[in-house]
């Protein structure tokens, strides 16, 4: 007897989007990591209220760096190992973890895990998802012991070995990460003028935020000659944005006495570099945040809900989204009918996409922004920097994190959760699952618009 050409999927696994599927695996690992979080063990003295156990797992399983307590001072060594797995979770992606497991037991990755797959790690192809995942765990583990290896060396003279291991492995898989949580107690104010731990970190997290496609593709860029348009927009735009934030931070914070003004050249080149890169989902910061002038931290918003790039540690709408928009614009402007990018043309499906997640990032930002406005007293400036940096996954603050009511730091939490599987995504696990086949079109007619 002949099938049917889409067979019937049965059990409770079978009914759901991989967009859903992937909401319903974070909000597990959300709920495992505030149980985790909330035990005695985990904090020094009284354990953590629920809703800060659910905010501080939130925010290490997305990547946020957000914290209400002090990593360094108010969790025990098992709280704060608890919080370096969520991140290295958060940060390879819980499906890429699992599928992790699943090859080390022999088992077989069937298409509907590699369609799990492809929706956490945001990549656009299916084929070679599993060679990627391989290269995710060789790349994370080797940058990681890399890092922690020359923060070592940094961090040795001043401390005990053991201590030094530990601070430069942990702050490693942060940095990488992108999740931007220190042990300090002060992120990396400490470090102001010490280039080689700064260099360190901002390589680590810069390397985190391009994304895994890009640094395959560079590594193994001699045999393939041809970069993808893909990472020739990745790098470009990473470039440049790295340029116009360096430049823009050094020229409105040179004066500024309690950030840069009391530095020296060379001290001001390092950390208005660092603090411009930090914003792209790193989290760590050099200079008191809330001492930044208006509109360096007006620019810095801006680079936060930008992000880091698709398939990497990092949060925001992405490098490559804010790059097709702009050549949308200028594509409209000029008036071409198709949107070109490096002697190529994005798809239309792909710029609607691209809309979408801005329109989605905005709104959400925006209504947060909203709500905690009134439920929270603060500055509108402090508030929206907040929201973004949640959205964005970055972990910047201008200090009101812990001065935030129960209701802030759940809106705070559910950001945080947004920013890291993306709005696209939550859209999609919302929505209904859309068929082609016996769609109906209506009839056109155009609209005023502008």
């Amino acid at each position: 007897m002949q099938g049917s050409r889409h067979p019937r999927r049965t059990g409770i696994f079978g009914q759901i989007t991989p967009a859903q599927f992937l909401v319903l695996v974070y909000a597990l690992m959300l709920a495992i990591g505030t149980v985790v979080l909330g035990t005695d063990n985990a904090t020094v003295g009284e354990p953590l209220r629920f809703i800060d156990a659910v905010f501080m797992a939130a925010s290490a399983l997305c990547v946020t760096g957000l914290s209400v307590v002090s990593i360094g001072s108010e969790f025990t060594l098992f709280g704060q190992l608890t919080v370096a797995v969520l991140i290295q979770i958060g940060a390879l992606g819980v499906m890429t973890m699992s599928t992790l497991f699943a090859m080390m037991l022999g088992r077989r990755i069937g298409l509907r895990n590699r369609l799990y797959l492809q929706q956490d790690l945001n990549h656009d192809y299916l084929s070679g998802i599993v060679r990627l995942v391989r290269y995710v765990l060789f790349l994370t583990i080797l940058v990681e012991l890399v890092g922690a290896g020359l923060l070592f060396a940094a961090f040795y003279p001043a401390m005990e070995g053991t201590e030094a291991a530990y601070h430069a492995g942990f702050h490693a898989i942060s940095a990488f990460g992108n999740a931007g949580f220190d042990l300090f107690g002060n992120s990396m104010e400490g470090f102001v003028g010490e280039s080689f731990v700064l260099a360190v970190i901002a390589a680590l997290f810069f390397l985190g935020g391009l994304g895994f496609p890009v640094l395959f593709e560079i590594m193994h860029s001699p045999k393939e000659p041809r970069v993808s348009l893909h990472t020739r927009v990745v790098l470009w735009s990473s470039a440049l944005l790295t340029l116009a934030a360096w430049v823009a931070v050094l020229i409105l914070e040179f004066n500024n006495g309690d950030t840069l003004g009391t530095l020296t050249l060379g001290e001001k080149l390092i950390t208005s570099l660092f603090t411009a890169v930090t914003p792209r989902t790193a989290g760590f910061n050099v200079v008191n945040t809330a001492a930044l002038w208006p509109p360096t931290l007006l620019f810095i918003m801006g680079l936060m809900f930008v992000g880091a790039s698709p398939s990497s540690t990092g949060g925001g709408i992405k490098t490559t989204t804010f790059a097709a928009l702009l050549f949308g614009v200028w594509s409209t402007v000029t008036g071409k009918q198709d949107v070109e990018l490096g002697h190529r043309r994005i798809k239309q499906e792909q710029m609607v996409k691209a809309w979408t997640i801005a329109f989605l990032a905005a709104a959400w930002v925006l209504m947060i922004t909203m709500a905690l406005s009134i439920s929270e007293r603060a500055s509108l400036v402090a508030i929206t920097f907040e929201v973004v940096s949640a959205f964005g996954t970055v972990g910047l603050s201008m200090g009101v994190t812990e001065d935030l009511s129960s209701f802030g730091r759940v809106l705070l939490t559910v950001t945080m959760f947004v920013g890291r599987l993306g709005p696209m995504t939550l859209a999609l696990a919302l929505g209904q699952r859309s068929r082609k086949m016996g769609v109906t079109r209506l009839p056109e007619e155009p609209i005023g618009l502008g």
